[in-house]
């Protein structure tokens, strides 16, 4: 039933997509609920009372947070379809290692590329495009990171696509040239509807990322 699952979150935000798409991915009826950062509900400072953060899971009342281990608990809870982590313990740590490394290095240099001018943003820049050649080369000539079958790892990732011409546009470059098995990557997963539905025009991303900049006083 619906009501047994509700997913809190912010359409832009990379970590609530992650558990849009698992959620698609598993085939899983639930309500969605949009939260306002800016004026968060009594429902999100109840489930999340530590970091009072988007997303939360709420599965029959008990709320589950952080994007990471939100899309492990759907994958567990909802085995049957389409699973999502490897079966090999080793290939399962291979797996967490690299969401953590998405989540550390990745997005940590993406976030500093709108947020900065000059030498930071070029600093942030160049560490965000080295970030995405490492990930390439562990994708290597795989179709998706889990092998022939899109995963746990595609999941983590690609909701953060929707954002490349957000950080192309500020910071100037083009993911496509720099990256181009990656971007191929990108466009395989697209095809995918759990992705395709999920994920909104990168170009309404930058807009409310405008928003963002001049509400942070950034521009």
């Amino acid at each position: 039933m619906a009501d047994e699952v509700i997913l809190l979150g912010f359409w832009p935000s990379i970590y609530g997509m992650r558990a849009k798409v698992a959620l698609a991915e598993k085939g899983v009826v639930y309500e969605y609920r949009e939260e306002n950062l800016s004026d968060k509900s009594p429902l999100l400072l109840k489930s999340n009372p530590i970091n009072k953060k988007i997303p939360v899971l709420i599965h029959k009342g008990k709320p589950i947070c952080e994007s990471v281990i939100i899309v492990e608990y759907i994958d567990e809870v909802w085995k049957e379809k389409s699973p999502l982590m490897p079966q090999a313990p080793y290939e399962r740590a291979k797996a967490r290692f690299w969401a953590d490394f998405i989540d550390k290095k990745v997005l940590d240099y993406a976030g500093k590329i709108w947020k900065n001018k000059g030498e930071a943003q070029e600093e942030a820049k160049n560490g965000f495009i080295e970030s995405l050649k490492v990930l390439e080369e562990e994708l290597g000539e795989k179709l998706y990171f889990g092998g022939d079958t899109f995963g746990f790892l595609d999941v983590v990732m690609i909701p953060s696509s929707c954002w490349f011409y957000s950080y192309e546009t500020c910071g100037n470059f083009s993911i496509e040239k720099e990256c181009p098995k990656l971007m191929g990557w990108v466009k395989r997963c697209m095809e995918k509807e759990s992705v395709s539905k999920t994920l909104p025009d990168p170009h309404k991303v930058y807009e409310i990322l405008g928003v963002l900049k001049k509400r942070l006083g950034i521009e």
